[in-house]
This record gives structure tokens, sequence and C-alpha cells, in this order.
């Protein structure tokens, strides 16, 4: 998430910035032919303490649940001082380590989208991390699918998972009530969602059944992906020469165009999906396709809120989950070693929880999702099970270099189709020609 947050994840965590993202994924590219210069800090002071860089990417809440997490470490592991005072916000983070991986000046660790560790694990200095989640205090198989696939490259980790999460759909039960309908329930379709949609949609008092953000960013993609899977494809075939959706992609694309046919959808402009969230968060929006980042606002809006999962087409639990990771840098031997003590320890249920709580993310792990804290945050949180019991069937997004690509293409397909430029098998022909020329790009 391809968001960080209030009292979650950013709302903008799921927000591309395609020129820049471009420009950085070339960059890289350039730079894993060419090989980078080691940071030249060793790290360790007159007084052996060893110092390392943290690029974390948050604001407000997030922010301050780091600063306290690294206040913790730093007392129980007096010999390591983590440095908080560089980087940007995640939305920029892959620009901003591309120029310094270039430059030779580079963090220990920063915090980098799912969707972009395959380009940056592209670079030398990425530090491979599979002992070290191998040896950590929770057993690697523990952490739910998704967070282990997002991070893994070739049967390599490359990084540890930062924040977890799936998607739901979040319904008004108001709107619901005023439409004669009742509340949907798990195993239902989309078609259900769809004629729900056209039946809470009110031109008159300006209600709209659902939304979807139209900008043709990874916010705009990664909901019609769980589609695609439930019918059978994938992102990538199976060869790694096309794409694994040229079939399945018409009818996944079917469903955004009967929302559009019937005007039952809010388009949403602008990156960030911010104003498809303020329509739902206003009372106007029946149903909203969305995440645990976004509870705390519907919550703080007064919306008496009902979340139920992702409908699907064969009654199977289908969602997407989007890890995003703690990527680590080679800054020389003693400060990898005390990069790898500090990612171990946040990765601990102890700690994952205290993250989880306070900045918004779902466990990491199965044994963080068991501790009396995380138990209590979700008994007082209306549908945060949901989305954490969605987890056991969620899937993620494959880590491979061609991704955001492949993600761009199908982007300005969905966006051609909720905007009645182009119907779902000529969208989805363009893509597939811009999207398998990206995947037949050597790397």
């Amino acid at each position: 998430m391809d968001t960080i947050h209030r009292a979650a994840p950013l709302p903008s965590r799921r927000e591309v910035l395609r020129g820049a993202r471009a420009l950085a994924l070339s960059a890289v590219g350039s730079m894993a032919a060419a090989g980078c210069a080691e940071g030249a800090d060793g790290g360790v002071g007159a007084d052996g303490r060893v110092t390392i860089e943290l690029w974390h990417g948050q604001t407000d809440t997030g922010r301050k649940a780091i600063e306290h997490l690294v206040a913790d470490f730093q007392r129980t592991h007096p010999g390591i001082r983590v440095d908080m005072g560089g980087g940007v916000l995640a939305d920029a983070m892959l620009q901003k380590v591309t120029a310094a991986l270039a430059s030779g000046s580079y963090p220990d660790i920063a915090y980098i989208f799912g969707s972009d560790l395959a380009s940056i694990a592209r670079s030398p200095q990425v530090v491979d991390l599979t002992g070290t989640v191998g040896a950590g205090a929770t057993p690697w198989h523990d952490y739910w699918a998704p967070a282990r696939a997002a991070v893994t490259i070739n049967g390599q980790v490359r990084a540890t998972p930062a924040v977890v999460d799936s998607l739901a759909v979040v319904c008004n039960k108001k709107l619901f009530r005023e439409a004669g309908l009742p509340l949907p329930q798990p195993g239902w379709r989309w078609r259900e969602f769809v004629e729900t949609a056209r039946r809470l949609t009110d031109a008159g008092r300006g209600t709209f059944g659902t939304g979807w953000p139209g900008v043709g960013d990874e916010d705009t993609v990664w909901r019609l992906w769980p589609l695609v899977w439930d019918l059978g494809g994938d992102v990538i075939a199976r060869d790694g020469r096309g794409i694994g959706f040229a079939g399945v992609g018409v009818q996944a694309l079917q469903v955004v165009e009967a929302l559009a046919q019937a005007s039952s959808v809010y388009i949403d402009p602008q990156p960030g999906s911010e104003k498809m969230y303020q329509v739902f968060a206003s009372g106007r929006m029946g149903m909203v396709i969305t995440g645990p980042w976004q509870l705390p606002d519907i919550e703080e809006a007064g919306i008496d809120y009902h979340v139920v999962p992702l409908p699907s087409f064969s009654g199977r639990p289908m969602t997407i989950s989007g890890p995003d990771t703690w990527t680590m840098f080679d800054n020389g031997g003693p400060r990898v070693r005390a990069a790898r003590t500090f990612l171990s320890w946040l990765m601990q249920p102890a700690q994952d929880v205290r993250w989880d709580v306070e900045a918004g993310s779902l466990p990491l792990s199965r044994p963080t999702q068991a501790l009396p804290a995380w138990r209590d945050h979700s008994a007082r949180t209306e549908g945060l099970e949901v989305f954490t019991r969605a987890l056991e069937s969620a899937r993620a997004r494959p880590a491979h270099p061609a991704y955001p690509k492949v993600s761009q293409a199908l982007g300005q397909a969905v966006v051609a189709v909720l905007l009645r430029r182009s119907t779902p098998s000529e969208a989805l022909r363009s893509c597939a020609d811009e999207a398998d020329a990206a995947l037949l790009i050597p790397r």
C-alpha cells in the first residue's frame, strides 16, 4: 500500500507517482548494471556505538509509533543508535533511495513499497535477508503468506515486511436501510455487488452506490487483481513472457463497466482516493472497497458501518494484500549487523503488535494475532477482524521488476472503461500490448 495515515497508513500510501517512478525505475536498472559504491561511513563511533540510518517514510501517527519503538530499542540495545533524521515520505521514497544509491550515500534501512521492491532489489547494495528471517524469533512460516511473498524474489528474502493489509467492503448501514436492502454477507457475488450499487444510487440525493479510484495508478489497479485471480488468471503468465489475464481480464473489467454504465460509481479524479473516501465519510456512498487503514476516519466521521469480505465470482474467499517493506542496504559489516539486529527485533510479535495498533497495520504473523493486545484492539474496532481473517486467503502482487509497467498499462485500461471511453475487450487489448512488451525487455 501500493498510503500511510492518521491512525493508520497514510491515505496516500497506495498513491503511485507515475512520472517520477518511471524515471526512478530506469535509474535503478542503470545502477544494477554498473554497481554502486559502498557507503563510506563505517558508522562506528569512538565509543564503539554503531549508528544506522532509518528512512521510515511515516507521518503523523505512523511517525510517532516508529519513534516510540526506536526509543525502546535504543534503551535495550545501547550499542546501536538509530538515526531517523533523513529520508522522505513513503510516496517519494523510491526516487529518493534511487538517487541515494547513485550517489553512494544511502540509508541502512528504508520503507519501500512492496510493488517497488523487485526494482530496487536489482541494486547490489540491497542486503539478502533470507538468513535473518530464518533465524528470527518467530518462525518464517508463521507470517501471513502475502507478507512472505511480497519480500521474496527468486527464492531469496530481499526485505522484511513492514505493514500488511487486505481489502474488504465497508457498507453504510443507514443508506442500506433507506434503500430497503439487507446488508451483504460473506460469500456474495460480484453480480450482487453491481446490483446493490445500482439500488443504492440516488442521483437526486447525490448518493453513489460505490466508488473507484480513477487516476490509473496502483490504487486503481490493485482492486481489480482479486477478480482476476478468482477467475483463474494471474498478473504474469507462468512462462513470464506475457500477462496472465489476457482472457479473464475482460470479465473482470466487465464488472467495472457495469458500474459505470449504471452511473452507480463515484470516480475519484485525484491520486490518493481522498475524495472517494470523503464522499463515503459524508454519508453519500453506500459501499467502498478499502482496507483497515480507513476505519479510524470512518469511525471519526460517525458512520454506522458494516464490513464484509470482497465479493467473488466463485464463492471462494479472495482478496489482495499489499505489504510494504523495510529494505536494508549494505553500508559495511558493522552497520549491516546493527541493521539486522534492529529489523529482527522490530519483527518480533511484542514490537509488531505495538506498531500494528498504533500505526494501523494488520498483524504480520499469527503469533502477533494471538497476543492479548491485538485481540483487545480488534474487539474494540468494528470490522477489523474481517480484514485480519481475509489474510488467510489473500494474495500479493508478484515481486517482479516489470510489475510497475504492467500496473500502469492495466490502470489505463480500468480508467478507459470507468470513463466509458473503451469497452473491456478493447481496453484489455491495449493493456496487453503495452504490458507484454514490458515483460519481454531483458532484466
